[in-house]
């Protein structure tokens, strides 16, 4: 069985990718994810008998031998994809406009271009494929919402002659504008009404920014549209909205930029979520906005470095395991220290890799207790070097999404930096 599946919250440029790749391999089961933006929610509700989705629920995934993705290639952006995650056997197909991602694979199609559906769309017309007026103008919202209507710095020429492309291919302007049509009403007006008045504009690393911090008291719709429309205001090179929405004690940060000295993707991407260069957002739970907006001003500055260092927070001495050690020791190990993992160090007691109780699951059978270590550790080891900051530490475990850093001088393990270590500075920024 192959599967086709993109991220969740899909907007229309993930739908369109979607259902161009289905052109692609005509054989697969799209899967839309559950969660999808409010325009995007308003085509369907019309549109969705004239497309054949599958979820997550509909899968058997031991039939699975193909994944194709698109519009992203990180595996936290996938929704009830867990299960493929480890599978071996696996062939993924990766069509992704995002330079960054954790899904490994050999068969990526990836570029920059504004929209990921230009790049589907460049095969399908080498393929010949044929395409019908609402499959025409489902691309064209789908590359019009990620380019702002060729008008983002992201956007380039590929995205303008895919546009011609699917013009000449009866692509409905009209239907177009009705669905990308942005609400813009009374709660949206006020939250930027509110923006302005607290507005304030810095210099950092030569840039001139605003950060906005507001509390909403319920989920508002388009608030990445505010926040274009207060940067616009505001006339500053990049600006930042942090908007907590407190019953569910969720931080939502969006930032746009008009400059490409600012890439707000890669500035999300260090807060655990993603972007373009000119457009981005991250989802962040149990959130100080002060902390985060000391981080992105940390970011943007270049300037890694506060007055809270490494040695003032980690943890030493290291309890560490020679990579030789048997299985059922570090188990033990594990035990007594009432912690979830210890690095390992070759003879020289230089770092070879880490250990942790997620890594045990590779256990499959009694004996493998009495085996190396080195056999199931991770080699993929995030280390950190003594002289950098909390803030590079917790950004390094968003990021990797690890629960512990081993703190380095000289090659050697000086210290570990843990969640807990890290939330004595950084309250309660870290995700559980």
């Amino acid at each position: 069985m192959i599967i086709i599946t993109t991220h969740k919250g899909s907007d229309f440029d993930a739908l369109a990718s979607l259902v161009a790749a289905s052109l692609l391999y005509p054989d697969a089961k799209p899967v839309l994810p559950m969660s999808i933006n409010a325009n995007l929610k308003a085509f369907l509700s019309i549109h969705k008998d004239m497309f054949n989705f599958y979820s997550s629920k509909d899968i058997i995934f031991e039939q699975v031998k193909t994944l194709v993705v698109v519009d992203t290639h990180s595996w936290s952006r996938l929704e009830g994809m867990e299960p493929l995650k480890d599978r071996q056997d696996l062939e993924i197909i990766v069509w992704d406009h995002h330079s960054e991602g954790d899904i490994e694979t050999d068969q990526k199609n990836i570029s920059e271009t504004g929209a990921a559906v230009t790049i589907l769309l460049k095969e399908i017309e080498r393929q010949r494929k044929l395409i019908t007026p609402i499959q025409a103008t489902l691309f064209l919202m789908g590359l019009y919402e990620d380019t702002g209507n060729l008008t983002f710095p992201s956007t380039l020429s590929d995205d303008a002659y895919a546009a011609g492309f699917l013009l000449d291919r009866k692509a409905d302007l009209h239907i177009l504008s009705t669905f990308l049509r942005q609400a813009y009403g009374k709660k949206q007006k006020d939250i930027l009404f509110h923006m302005i008045q607290k507005a304030e504009r810095r210099e950092v690393g030569g840039f001139t920014i605003s950060i906005a911090k507001m509390e909403i008291e319920e989920r508002i719709q388009n608030l990445a549209m505010v926040l274009q429309m207060y940067r616009e205001i505001v006339n500053v090179d990049a600006a930042f909205g942090i908007f907590k929405d407190v019953e569910r004690n969720k931080c939502m940060i969006i930032g746009r930029s008009n400059i490409d000295e600012i890439n707000i993707g890669l500035l999300m991407r260090s807060l655990g979520g993603g972007g373009h260069p000119g457009a981005g957002s991250a989802l962040l739970k149990s959130v100080n906005p002060d902390i985060i907006e000391e981080m992105l001003v940390e970011l943007i500055s270049g300037n890694q470095h506060s007055s809270v260092m490494l040695s003032d927070i980690m943890s030493y001495p290291v309890v560490t395991v020679s990579e030789d050690t048997k299985v059922d020791e570090v188990a033990m190990v594990l035990r007594n220290l009432g912690c979830t993992g210890v690095p390992v160090v070759d003879k020289d007691e230089c770092i070879a890799g880490v250990i942790s109780r997620r890594d045990f699951k590779k256990v499959r059978k009694s004996k493998h207790m009495q085996s190396p270590v080195k056999a199931f550790m991770s080699r993929n080891i995030v280390t950190i070097h003594q002289g950098k900051s909390a803030i590079e530490a917790a950004r390094l475990m968003i990021k990797h999404d690890v629960g512990r850093i081993p703190v380095m001088k000289a090659d050697k393990i000086v210290g570990i930096v843990t969640r807990s270590d890290v939330m004595m500075y950084f309250y309660d920024l870290l995700p559980d």
